[in-house]
């Protein structure tokens, strides 16, 4: 009887703590949704620097709320659908507000007209990686992830939290807007995230380099942000335009590589 007692309680155990695994990406996607929040509630405030640093943050939660999902076996359709209506709010409304308060309220009608095109293009890119299948090809994403276009919003604020300080700085502001808008429903390839990550032999090195990218981060985080999300924003065009200059037969075999639709992602 001791045993059979012994039995059930080990398989009420195991039951929690599967439950508990399939709970913990959504912990992080919860979390994603509360940084998008913090950032409207901060944007509104006019703390800007502080709503810029919440949306990096929901960056970061948002990829590992996927990756650990992937690890733990928990990946659902419910985490799915979760987590997309929590990067519309956290990578459409919540940069696109924080952009409206900071550059283009003084266009008027024309910056919150932009600023909804921003959102717009958000659903639509989210929309697009819901129902497009995925590929083998998990070196390119098509359109740029919504995380990335918030990220050169938000570094954008974080490197000037008072403003531009010119004449020029709402249509400035405007143009901050509306290209990774047209990049995230456009068909240009961007490399995924994982693919941009340096591959030596050496474990070690790996964490030397992540360890020297965050002590950049911690010295200088401005302007190192900054040139992150802008170095990755203009690798989509740089790319496209590369491999049409490249020569007709060596264009054909890069074509014939990537016949199967890119990898997508939010």
């Amino acid at each position: 009887m001791a045993r059979v007692l012994a039995v059930l309680r080990g398989k009420k155990q195991r039951r929690r703590f599967r439950r508990s695994v399939y709970l913990l990406p959504s912990m992080f996607t919860v979390g994603n949704l509360f940084c998008g929040y913090a950032c409207i509630v901060h944007a509104m405030r006019g703390d800007y620097a502080t709503a810029a640093v919440f949306i990096g943050v929901a960056i970061v939660l948002d990829g590992l709320d996927g990756r650990i999902a992937r690890m733990a076996d928990a990946a659902s359709e419910f985490g799915g659908e979760f987590d997309s209506l929590a990067d519309v709010i956290s990578f459409g409304v919540a940069p696109a507000i924080l952009m409206f308060s900071w550059g283009l309220e003084g266009l008027g009608r024309l910056g919150w007209a932009v600023g909804f095109l921003y959102v717009t293009a958000a659903a639509l890119r989210l929309a697009r990686f819901n129902v497009q299948p995925g590929s083998s090809d998990k070196r390119y994403f098509i359109g740029m992830p919504s995380p990335a276009s918030a990220g050169v919003l938000a570094s954008t604020v974080f490197a000037w939290p008072t403003g531009f300080g010119i004449e020029q700085g709402p249509a400035l502001a405007l143009a901050i807007v509306i290209v990774p808008a047209g990049l995230m429903v456009s068909r240009l390839r961007f490399r995924s995230f994982g693919a941009l990550a340096f591959r030596p032999r050496s474990s070690s090195l790996v964490l030397l380099q992540f360890a020297g990218l965050i002590a950049a981060i911690a010295v200088e985080p401005r302007p190192v942000l900054f040139v992150m999300s802008y170095a990755y924003l203009v690798s989509g065009p740089i790319g496209f335009l590369w491999t049409k200059l490249q020569p007709a037969n060596r264009r054909g075999g890069q074509d014939r590589d990537h016949q199967v639709p890119a990898a997508n992602a939010s």
